[in-house]
């Protein structure tokens, strides 16, 4: 019985967060702009095309890029701006696709193969393409090819705002030229590694053969002339939102005590960041529920800038809090929930003074995973 065609199309928003501030503010248009921090400790989140002429890129130090470009224009909007535009494309994407897996807060796998029978995946693609790009005025590019690697690698070849398909059976026909560091994992090391043995192109892996590779790379020998041939076996993992992670408490006795109030909202926030980090996930809504003697229940929720931080997640359920309490009365029951979780990075450790914070709340939830949950406390829930 004969495998069917496998068709996975790669869909990345062309420089996502400049893209962004270009919609936010027109007049930024072609001209060399940096998103990121401000501070000596800043970095460039992202740098536009214009900037990129000038050896910018994402990652670097943002005086360094500012000493490459002194003209350039360097903003940061809210995240929640970059948020919105990413849950946009995700509803449009999910409504049409059969399987998708969201790789990041810009980045999808589609999963077309067996749309085949009924439409031409390519023109499906495009059609999807167009839309998203109505519908958010974003440049998009796409590849699509018979795995996820190669249709990475084939957005990468049509950027910007452009799209390619390497057609199943072509797929070492379109690796061969391409620079070897083009290939994902191969990194700097790497790529210097390879150089220095005569690899430039992917041709030229290729023409090395497994064995050679092995014995000159290791164990990465194989796998790297696997993906010379255009292989790869990654499935499109599906994207399924967790609904929520929360924590709620009934007191002993009912109590107006502010003071005890807002120390267990402080405690109980901070417990359901530390499972939110456990999970490797991020929030984009927090609500606070109080129950009162009468077992009258009111709850109010808030969408926030996705967050796994503790301090910004107190701030919110404090505000909420306030907002929500009747002033003097007992309270039966207070709890916290934490909605709209997602996992995929959203490039949060690349923005001003967070790198630090990001940190230190790794190096508390380690000593808490060694030690106990209830070891570190904050100060007021003492």
């Amino acid at each position: 019985m004969q495998t069917p065609q496998r068709y996975i199309a790669h869909f990345d928003l062309d420089s996502f967060f400049v893209s962004v501030e270009v919609l936010n503010n027109p007049a930024l248009k072609g001209k060399p702009v940096l998103v990121g921090g401000h501070s000596e400790r800043g970095v460039v989140a992202a740098c536009s095309y214009e900037a990129r002429k000038f050896g910018i890129h994402s990652a670097m130090p943002m005086k360094k890029a500012m000493q490459l470009c002194p003209h350039a224009i360097v903003t940061n909007v809210s995240r929640s701006d970059y948020s919105r535009y990413s849950r946009i494309v995700t509803e449009i994407i999910a409504a049409k696709a059969p399987l998708f897996e969201k790789a990041s807060i810009d980045e999808f796998y589609l999963d077309l193969s067996g749309m085949d029978k009924y439409f031409d995946p390519f023109q499906w693609t495009i059609n999807l393409r167009e839309e998203i790009t109505a519908k958010t005025n974003l440049p998009i590019s796409f590849g699509l090819a018979s795995n996820k690697m190669v249709a990475k690698m084939a957005t990468n070849e049509a950027k910007p705002n452009g799209y390619l398909q390497v057609p199943p059976g072509f797929e070492q026909e379109f690796l061969a030229p391409l620079s070897v560091d083009k290939i994902p994992g191969v990194g700097d090391h790497t790529y210097q590694t390879l150089l220095g043995i005569g690899v430039r192109t992917i041709r030229d892996v290729s023409d090395r053969g497994r064995e050679e590779l092995e014995r000159l790379l290791g164990k990465y020998g194989p796998e790297l002339w696997l993906k010379s041939q255009g292989k790869h076996f990654s499935p499109v993992s599906p994207y399924h939102e967790a609904k929520s992670i929360s924590t709620e408490n009934t007191f002993e006795e009912n109590t107006a005590d502010l003071s005890f109030l807002l120390s267990e909202l402080v405690r109980m926030t901070e417990r359901v960041g530390y499972e939110l980090r456990q999970d490797d996930k991020l929030a984009g809504c927090i609500a606070v529920k109080l129950r009162y003697p009468d077992f009258t229940t009111v709850s109010k929720q808030m969408a926030i800038d996705y967050t796994l931080r503790d301090d910004e997640l107190i701030r919110f359920a404090k505000d909420l809090f306030t907002k929500l309490y009747k002033k003097g009365t007992p309270v039966r029951l207070l709890g916290v929930r934490l909605s709209e979780l997602t996992n995929q990075p959203i490039q949060a450790n690349l923005f001003e003074d967070v790198e630090r914070k990001t940190e230190l709340y790794r190096a508390i939830d380690d000593v808490k995973n060694k030690f106990g949950k209830n070891l570190l406390k904050k100060a007021r829930t003492i």
